[in-house]
């Protein structure tokens, strides 16, 4: 082959492989700039304090800040749409419990699918819902809280502030034969204010939210999810316990990116959270939060499309058979 022709064949190859080689140091390179994590939901719940604690312990393996976003609204769903339309380059991602990424698709008419429209980067945590009332009520266990509200249809008031919570309530109501006013809200914060205050009776949410204040003796924990009892509340009983295994439930964290977002990425954001999930201090911290760390061998993107999948086919029959609305 003359020189000329073997200099024109190699300078073809290398053309053609131009538009390949930004995408792949892209790639290589990322993450070359902070990362923005979506927490569909107002600051000061729990959902946010988890956030930024997973953000500060990811940032150190992946050498980039995380900058928290928070878009509440609709139950999460408005921060998970913003998710779901944002650029699919591991730039941003985002946070949030199970209810805002499975239950509102039962609830509204949404612009994306969760199913379809996301992959999965990690399963992070799970923790069990609580039942707790405020300081004056005047029932001291579960069974005497369930007398009382019979006795007094109608009468009390139950703050919740997701769609997870209002699904045990109504359960709980189903079972028990009880009648009380569902209050929502947009935020953690204000829902805990009222309970202190005395503005509303009773809530169902996280163990993380309101530990601290029964702890200081704020006000009342009647049951908690879960199998069994937690080690933070060994006195408190289960919903099982007391007679009510369909109120037996425990929320999940996970980290969803949008969808095409390149493997490669995925897998750098999945390692980065599975070696802060690692860490004694993490493991520590999550612990005095209420929360579980989910096990190594579940930490993986699979096992949390499964479980976005097996919750849809779960939870949808149910708020449908319920006749639950968005408030």
């Amino acid at each position: 082959m003359k020189p000329h022709r073997r200099q024109f064949l190699h300078l073809t190859a290398g053309a053609a492989a131009l538009p390949f080689a930004p995408h792949a140091a892209r790639a290589q390179a990322w993450p070359t700039r902070p990362i923005t994590m979506i927490v569909p939901f107002p600051p000061g719940g729990s959902t946010d304090v988890l956030a930024r604690f997973v953000a500060e312990r990811i940032r150190g393996p992946l050498g980039q800040p995380i900058v928290i976003e928070n878009i509440g609204g609709a139950d999460g769903s408005v921060g998970v749409g913003r998710a779901a339309r944002a650029r699919p380059d591991g730039y941003t991602i985002c946070l949030s419990i199970d209810s805002a990424f499975v239950l509102n698709g039962a609830l509204y008419s949404l612009p994306y699918d969760v199913l379809n429209d996301f992959q999965a980067v990690s399963p992070l945590v799970t923790g069990p819902i609580v039942l707790v009332g405020k300081k004056t009520m005047p029932a001291e266990g579960v069974s005497e809280l369930i007398a009382w509200l019979k006795a007094h249809p109608d009468q009390a008031s139950a703050g919740m502030n997701t769609i997870a919570f209002r699904v045990v309530a109504a359960l709980f109501q189903r079972q028990t034969g009880t009648r009380f006013t569902i209050v929502p809200y947009r935020a953690a914060a204000s829902l805990i204010g009222d309970l202190v205050a005395g503005h509303i009776d009773l809530c169902f949410g996280t163990l993380t939210s309101h530990l601290p204040l029964v702890r200081d003796g704020r006000y009342k924990m009647y049951a908690v999810g879960g199998e069994t009892r937690s080690a933070l509340t060994p006195d408190t009983p289960t919903f099982t316990e007391v007679g009510l295994p369909a109120a037996i439930y425990s929320n999940w964290y996970g980290i969803l990116a949008p969808k095409g977002t390149p493997k490669d990425i995925i897998g750098k954001l999945n390692a980065a959270t599975v070696e802060a999930l690692a860490d004694p201090a993490t493991r520590s911290r999550v612990a005095e939060l209420g929360y579980e760390v989910f096990p190594r061998e579940r930490q993986a993107p699979e096992t949390l499309a499964a479980l976005l999948k097996a919750d849809v086919e779960r939870t949808w029959p149910i708020i449908k058979e319920l006749g639950l609305k968005p408030e």
